[in-house]
Formats: C-alpha cells, sequence, structure tokens
C-alpha cells in the first residue's frame, strides 16, 4: 500500500460512519476503489462521498451491492445524464437515484430539482441528495405525486413494501 497523500482536499471527514474504502497512490494520483463498478477511480471529494456512502448503504442498512450501480446513463429531453447511483428492487427495475455533491458544496433548491428531472426519467419513488456532511431523502406519495422529505434513510427492506 502505497502512502496517499491529502494534497487535493478530497479526504475530510464526513457525517457518515467510517467507510470501507480502499486507498492507493499511483501514476495518475489518489485513487479509491468503486467495489460496484470493480475499478480504481481518480479520488475526487465527490467519489470520497460517494463510495462512503455507497458503503454505508450496504453495511448499516443492508442494501444489497448486487442492487446498486454507479454512474448509471439515462436519456432525459433527449440527451444523455448521469445518475450517480442508483438502487434497484428485485425485479430490478430502479427505485431509488442518490446524486453526491462535494462537501463543499451546499445543497440547494438547484441540486433537488436537478434530480428531480432524473427521477422522472426512472420514475423512482426516492430520492437522495448527499454531500457527505448532510443527506436528504424524500420519497414520492404516489397519490399526490409530490416528493416528502423523511427523517431518516430507509433500509433496503423498507424500500419495497
Amino acid at each position: 500500500m502505497h502512502h496517499i497523500q491529502n494534497d487535493d482536499n478530497a479526504i475530510c471527514p464526513l457525517n457518515l460512519p467510517p467507510g470501507n474504502v480502499r486507498l492507493r497512490s499511483s501514476t495518475r494520483g489518489n485513487e479509491i476503489y468503486d467495489p460496484l463498478r470493480k475499478k480504481w477511480l481518480l479520488l475526487t471529494p465527490e467519489e470520497w462521498v460517494r463510495q462512503h456512502f455507497t458503503s454505508y448503504l450496504r453495511t448499516d442498512l443492508s442494501y444489497p451491492a448486487s442492487l446498486m450501480a454507479n454512474e448509471i446513463a439515462i436519456k432525459l429531453n433527449n440527451t444523455s445524464k448521469r445518475c450517480d447511483t442508483v438502487v434497484y428492487d428485485r425485479h430490478g427495475q430502479p427505485i431509488m437515484i442518490i446524486e453526491y455533491k462535494a462537501p463543499s458544496i451546499t445543497l440547494t433548491q438547484d441540486v433537488f430539482n436537478q434530480i428531480a428531472r432524473y427521477s422522472l426519467a426512472l420514475k423512482v419513488k426516492y430520492l437522495i441528495v448527499s454531500n457527505g456532511l448532510r443527506h436528504y431523502c424524500c420519497a414520492l406519495d404516489s397519490e399526490t405525486r409530490r416528493y416528502r422529505f423523511l427523517q431518516e434513510i430507509p433500509c433496503y427492506s423498507d424500500l419495497c413494501d
């Protein structure tokens, strides 16, 4: 294991349990391993948040790694966009979209508008936005078609009832 230089400000304390993340130094710079994509990625503040958050979902909330995917391309108004993380139900249907921002980014209405547009394309019930320090989880009310904020992020088993 090579020594990781913390010169890119990507590594910072987050408001998440300590994640089981793997880091290494390479000729490209500091890298973090993504177990969902099974590859090493450049360590950025957003990737640092993503790897800790997906580790938290798998470890603490029993989200199956096999039903989570990172960087999923979707079509939106004839343009191609990417969802940071998509969680699927046991039938392979998207049920949740998660959008990550760097810890230095304030989670504004614009961030929610972005992920809400993605949710229309994938027709998911749950949305999460996180910058690693603050996390917001919303559920779509099927009758009013409006999102309501949840107090906490649901366990995987609670998503599909």
